[in-house]
């Protein structure tokens, strides 16, 4: 082979290898995922025995499956509300859920993009509601109102009612851009 060719070869082969990574380090940086706060959900308990032991355990652990999964499953980022800065906000039962301008201050001072407001809902025994707002906090703006029916009092069956949710959730703030 002649010099001019294994020159021509080398100096090619160097160019590729140094230009290699320049389009890495010109390419626009990952959008950033989406930051999500979630408050603990209230028992809206309308039974003629309000405020058994086992629905308010169970009330107490939607908030942290659905924090986990919309992690884990989604790759949401989560805003932690402290519990000062929430009863602070929060005047009596159901007023953040009524007030989505307060619920969405509260959301933004802790750095969420998102804030979800959740209620339980049980008139029955035999099924309850979960139900979310999903509130822009740029906007203050109520986006969505979701609810999932959940029949029975099993955590496998309050787990799935919580997968649907986090499934609501998700397409909601991918339908908002």
């Amino acid at each position: 082979m002649p010099r001019a060719a294994v020159l021509c070869v080398v100096t090619i082969a160097f160019v590729v290898f140094i230009a290699a990574p320049l389009p890495a380090l010109s390419a626009e940086p990952p959008a950033q995922t989406p930051s999500i706060a979630i408050l603990d959900f209230e028992l809206h308990d309308l039974t003629y025995t309000p405020g058994l032991a086992e629905e308010q355990e169970r009330t107490a652990a939607i908030a942290p499956l659905l924090r986990d999964h919309l992690t884990t499953e989604y790759d949401y980022r989560i805003a932690e509300i402290s519990s000062e800065a929430r009863e602070s906000a929060d005047k009596a039962f159901g007023y953040l859920f009524d007030h989505h301008d307060i619920a969405a201050d509260l959301g933004r001072e802790a750095g969420g993009d998102w804030i979800v407001v959740g209620r339980v809902h049980k008139a029955s025994f035999l099924f309850v509601y979960f139900r979310a707002h999903v509130i822009n906090t740029k906007t203050r703006e109520l986006i969505a109102d979701l609810t999932v029916e959940v029949k029975g009092p099993q955590m496998r069956l309050t787990i799935r009612g919580v997968e649907t949710l986090a499934e609501q959730i998700t397409a909601v703030i991918a339908s908002e851009g």
